[in-house]
């Protein structure tokens, strides 16, 4: 707010410096004339030129002398600014109890963001408004009713696009709000348009306003046409990251809160999609900055897209163990995973499918209905609990790998007595 003050200070100023400006060139002889009136010590001569140099100041002012009518004109004035904040004070007091009851009595959740928010720019304008009708009526001369009216145009658009950034936000609040409830996928990236809808309202309020001041928008323009080309030339890099963030929004391959994988280095949770970059927290907790021209020209791959997780896994078992129990085996396990509420059913594939070096190879492969990492590693788990029990229950083993070395000749019997010298000690 403070700094809406200042701005709209300094936009009042500059519009009073214009009119300033357009008075005559005798305005700088005049100030000397009165700072030397002022300065000086003659008593009743130099108080009596100081008078007369007021009065003619005043008249440069109001089209007339300073009289009894100016001085109604100015009692008027006053009475208005009065009016002016009384006004004000009671559009307050109107948005935060009268309105603001009114919004709270509806489902709607837009109305009671927007009222509060629109409290600031409905007084401000009420303000702006009375300081013109106070000004008017004090019957100025040419040069200052058209600063006046400058002041008071400028003044107003700024009030009108704040007012309009204000209900950009609660409009992009709102719509945040909904499309989190409907667990929309764009909601990721409303933050986003809301900053570039600001930005492109913040250069035509800029614009205007200067427009409105008597300044050329047209040679204004030119001239940042020429330097615009210049920082583009040393931005690219920038203007990179913004157009690739446009295209994450064309796009939408992720959103906030979604698993991604970049490559081999990004690997993480979506955090923040910015105009220059997206944040994404790694597994190792810390939060990693990638330019969006990067995330545009790669592959992304998005796990949390994933409508189910796979386990694909191959169990060994020793090859002591008969065909019989070895399709026993598989059809225990077939049945275990039908049984097991946490594993999809549509698809279930269980096959003793390879004969290995030093195994029986069983293929287990399934879905577990949720993608959730903790829930699907305890699925894991319990489900390889069941198979570890129903390898046992066939009277199988589990196999490990293992190497048999034969020896001939010399070394073959030196092995052999070395082995039974060794029983031998052992027994003694």
């Amino acid at each position: 707010m403070k700094r809406f003050y200042l701005v709209l200070l300094a936009i009042v100023l500059s519009s009073l410096g214009q009119g300033l400006w357009a008075q005559n060139e005798n305005a700088g002889e005049e100030s000397e004339t009165i700072a030397v009136a002022v300065a000086s010590e003659e008593g009743g001569e130099s108080f009596g030129s100081l008078r007369n140099e007021i009065r003619e100041k005043f008249s440069e002012v109001f089209q007339d002398d300073l009289g009894e009518n100016s001085l109604g004109r100015l009692l008027f004035s006053f009475g208005i600014i009065l009016l002016t904040y009384i006004a004000r004070k009671i559009v307050g007091y109107l948005f935060e109890n009268w309105l603001h009851r009114i919004a709270e009595k509806t489902s709607w959740k837009f109305d009671d963001k927007m009222i509060p928010a629109m409290r600031g720019p409905v007084g401000w304008m009420v303000f702006v408004i009375g300081m013109f009708i106070a000004l008017t009526v004090l019957n100025l001369s040419p040069e200052w009713n058209k600063t006046v009216i400058l002041g008071f145009k400028a003044a107003s658009m700024v009030v009108v696009f704040w007012g309009i950034l204000r209900a950009v936000d609660v409009f992009s609040e709102t719509m945040m709000e909904v499309a989190e409830d409907r667990e929309m996928g764009v909601h990721g990236f409303i933050p986003l348009i809301q900053k570039a809808v600001r930005t492109f309202l913040f250069v035509i309020a800029v614009i205007l306003v200067v427009q409105n001041l008597g300044y050329s928008v047209s040679s204004l323009l030119a001239g940042l046409g020429i330097g615009g080309l210049a920082v583009a030339l040393a931005a690219q890099e920038t203007l990179g990251n913004f157009f690739g963030s446009v295209s994450l929004v064309a796009d939408r391959p992720f959103k906030v809160g979604d698993w991604i994988q970049v490559g081999n280095k990004v690997d993480g949770d979506v955090e923040e999609i910015g105009m220059r970059s997206t944040k994404v927290r790694t597994w190792s907790k810390s939060l990693m900055s990638i330019p969006n021209k990067v995330l545009a020209n790669e592959m992304i791959e998005n796990w949390s897209k994933m409508p189910k997780r796979r386990v694909k896994q191959y169990i060994g078992v020793t090859y002591s163990t008969p065909a019989d129990s070895m399709h026993d085996l598989v059809e225990d396990i077939k049945q275990l995973l039908r049984e097991d509420e946490g594993v999809q059913q549509d698809f279930i594939l269980v096959n003793f499918t390879d004969f290995g070096d030093s195994s029986l190879q069983i293929l287990v492969y399934y879905f577990t209905s949720t993608t959730a990492w903790l829930a699907h590693m305890d699925i894991r788990q319990r489900v390889n609990i069941k198979i570890m029990k129903a390898v046992e229950g066939r009277g199988a083993s589990m196999a490990f790998p293992t190497r048999s070395l034969q020896f001939e000749g010399d070394i073959a019997e030196r092995i052999a007595d070395g082995l039974s010298e060794g029983r031998q000690k052992g027994e003694g």
